[in-house]
């Protein structure tokens, strides 16, 4: 297979894969014949061919993506019938916490926030997919060790924790909320 067919191959599997897709899983699509650098040097010729276009290809937490520009997001707004879910100052509070302090339990949340968890909050930030539990602290009551999943970095189109703002480490609970909310 030729460069410019693996191109377009590429090209139509990232438009219509529902999730971010791999250097692996692009090179099992060509067969293996191109060699990872190969590649990612059509990724970034791709990216470039459509730098002029609403859509942009880019590289999250979970492999390489096709998604609106934030300049048409506005536009396509007016599609969706359903608006997305609000959360909560408490639910953003702790997700805040725990993207910047991971791993946390929720003890060390409560600690930071000055109140108790509501373990709804926990569950709710688990079922969308932006938490998990990967392991216990070794400690009385062994308090489970929450952190971020890569769903959460894609879902704000990070492809690292490195890609979070900046803030003071003793920052206070409301500084890392606004780190956050700047995402």
């Amino acid at each position: 297979m030729n460069s410019m067919d693996a191109k377009r191959v590429i090209e139509t599997a990232l438009i219509c894969a529902p999730n971010p897709l791999t250097l692996r899983d692009l090179r099992m699509l060509v067969d293996e014949q191109l060699s990872p650098d190969t590649i990612k040097s059509l990724l970034l010729e791709l990216q470039h061919d459509w730098s002029q276009k609403g859509l942009e290809l880019v590289q999250v937490a979970m492999g390489w993506r096709f998604q609106s520009k934030p300049e048409m997001r506005g536009f396509l707004e007016r599609l969706k019938s359903e608006k997305p879910p609000r959360y909560s100052r408490a639910t953003m509070e702790t997700l805040a916490i725990i993207a910047y302090r991971q791993p946390v339990t929720r003890g060390d949340i409560e600690d930071i926030r000055g109140v108790v968890v509501n373990s709804l909050i926990v569950k709710q930030l688990e079922d969308r997919g932006w938490v998990e539990v990967i392991g216990y602290r070794e400690t009385v009551g062994r308090p489970a060790l929450l952190v971020t999943t890569r769903q959460f970095l894609d879902d704000l189109g990070l492809h690292s924790l490195e890609q979070l703002p900046a803030i003071d480490v003793s920052a206070s609970h409301t500084e890392i909320l606004q780190g956050l909310d700047s995402v």
